[in-house]
């Protein structure tokens, strides 16, 4: 009787670990490996609108916009890109700093919206009043808490676009501060990152970040932009992008040049409802995008218990089970190392195990959130 279940509990056990190897091997190696290299000098080649909704930000605003501003992106010394701040019922003074830097860039204008649309929650009736004034057919969004990482943003991310992609995803970084939280914070960005942009490359694009996240005017209108989901708070990034994009019109940009930082949540409290209110929109997933993720977390969640069952069996079960589990580290601190590398995100690695197992703790916090509404909130 020990010996059978000892054997269920290898299959098992086996079982879950080889999902992950898959997933690590097949679909996250594609961060880990990616090489494309790009043009820092290269010329645009469409002009832009960078367009930026702002609720209350006036402080941010004064920190991060100017980095906006001064993007290299000319053609015979003329801006060839245009930045929109639509101003949303701010009761700050964000309006009053948005006029007092009117002057100093032309390229630069605001949209200030006086009345809230009741019915639209969220920003997405902002960012669509935002969309419908653009001068330009590509537009890249981020948030007014966002500061690009160098003055090379806008031209590395319009490099993403070709003749057939429509959809630019880059990635959205923290800011690196002291503490725990922060750490906990950086990973869990990472690892979605580390998801959402190697399905995209695995030709399986389901979301995208709106702190960084490109795409064509053209594709916003032709989905008549948010109406199918206008009435969720959230998903005025990764529902539209799970809607509109396909496996051939979505590009990925990776480079350190290319990404935005914004400054971290401080209290658990508050990182707690931000995380809950993204979550939320994950169950208006397409059904193929949620089998897939919902296959890696469940297989993520059960390999730990897995492993610690399977141990209590006597060898040469114990053997099997922890030669298994010594190819699933192997292969994940492999391809989670290199990808770090690549998102500039190398000093959590000494803790990646650590964070790993907090992993599990984690699906049990906001798992709830799956079947839950979340708030009218931005």
């Amino acid at each position: 009787m020990l010996d059978h279940l000892g054997e269920i509990a290898l299959y098992f056990f086996a079982a879950v670990a080889g999902v992950q190897i898959i997933y690590f091997l097949f679909i996250f190696s594609r961060v880990a490996f990616y090489k494309r290299k790009f043009d820092l000098d290269q010329a645009p080649d469409s002009p832009f609108s960078v367009i930026i909704c702002a609720k209350d930000e006036e402080l941010n605003l004064q920190k991060n916009l100017p980095g906006v501003l001064q993007q290299r992106y000319h053609h015979h010394m003329k801006p060839e890109y245009e930045v929109i701040v639509v101003n949303d019922n701010s009761e700050d003074d964000t309006k009053y700093y948005l006029r007092s830097i009117e002057r100093g860039y032309p390229h630069y204008r605001q949209i200030e919206i006086k009345q809230p649309a009741k019915f639209i929650p969220g920003k997405k009736y902002p960012l669509s009043i935002g969309l419908k004034g653009a001068q330009y057919d590509h537009v890249l969004l981020t948030d007014a808490d966002c500061k690009p990482g160098s003055t090379h943003w806008l031209s590395l991310m319009s490099q993403g676009f070709s003749h057939e992609k429509e959809i630019v995803l880059g990635y959205g970084a923290y800011h690196k501060k002291p503490g725990l939280l922060n750490k906990i914070i950086r990973y869990e960005t990472f690892f979605g990152a580390l998801q959402h942009l190697s399905f995209a490359m695995s030709g399986m694009p389901y979301m995208g970040v709106g702190r960084n996240l490109a795409y064509k005017r053209e594709l916003f209108f032709r989905h008549k932009g948010f109406t199918s989901h206008q009435h969720i708070p959230g998903g005025d990034d990764d529902l539209f992008v799970n809607t509109a994009a396909n496996r051939r019109n979505v590009g990925v940009v990776i480079d350190k040049l290319a990404f935005t930082y914004s400054e971290p949540k401080m209290s658990w409290s508050s990182w707690f409802r931000q995380k809950t209110r993204h979550m939320s929109t994950g169950k208006h997933y397409r059904f193929g995008h949620k089998f897939v993720l919902g296959l890696f977390s469940l297989t993520h969640f059960l390999f730990y218990p897995a492993f610690i069952g399977a141990l209590f069996f006597p060898p040469p079960i114990r053997w099997y089970i922890l030669g298994i589990f010594a190819s699933k580290v192997l292969v994940q601190s492999v391809i989670t190392y290199l990808a770090m590398r690549k998102l500039d995100e190398s000093d959590l690695f000494k803790l990646s195990w650590l964070m790993d197992i907090l992993m599990v703790l984690y699906y049990l916090l906001f798992a709830p959130a799956l079947f839950f509404r979340s708030k009218n909130r931005w």
